[in-house]
Formats: C-alpha cells, sequence, structure tokens
C-alpha cells in the first residue's frame, strides 16, 4: 500500500433525517447529498471524523467502496 490516502464512495440510509451538517463538516468529508434517509458523501482519508459524525444517529445500513479515479465523483 503506498503512503497516498484513499477516497471512499459512502452510502448511509438512516432511521430518520440524516445528521446532514455534521458529516458535511467533518475533516475529509465531501460531496455530501441527501436523497430522504440515505445520505451520500466521498471520505479522504480517514474515516474515523466520518463515523463520529454519525455517532448516536442509527443506522440500517451503511456500504463503501473505494474510488478507482479522483476525477469521477458523481453518482
Amino acid at each position: 500500500m503506498t503512503g497516498e490516502f484513499m477516497i471512499q464512495r459512502v452510502e448511509v440510509r438512516f432511521v430518520g433525517h440524516p445528521p446532514v451538517t455534521q458529516v458535511a463538516r467533518a475533516s475529509g468529508v465531501s460531496a455530501v447529498e441527501v436523497d430522504q434517509e440515505i445520505l451520500r458523501c466521498l471520505v479522504y482519508g480517514s474515516f474515523q471524523p466520518f463515523l463520529e459524525a454519525i455517532r448516536g444517529h442509527e443506522v440500517i445500513s451503511l456500504t463503501s467502496s473505494i474510488e478507482t479515479s479522483k476525477e469521477d465523483k458523481t453518482w
């Protein structure tokens, strides 16, 4: 593994409204989108700030995939 950080595409389904403001403010998080109870975003580097932002909110499902291209940032 190289010293470069990964970019991960994340989709989380919550019970109720997602914590959009907390997630958008988390270090390394960008491209935050919300569709009802689903939140999508990109996480660059450490996943910890993202996890801290969603702490206390009930998660139904969470999926994450590594971005293959830094140019491809659309859903």
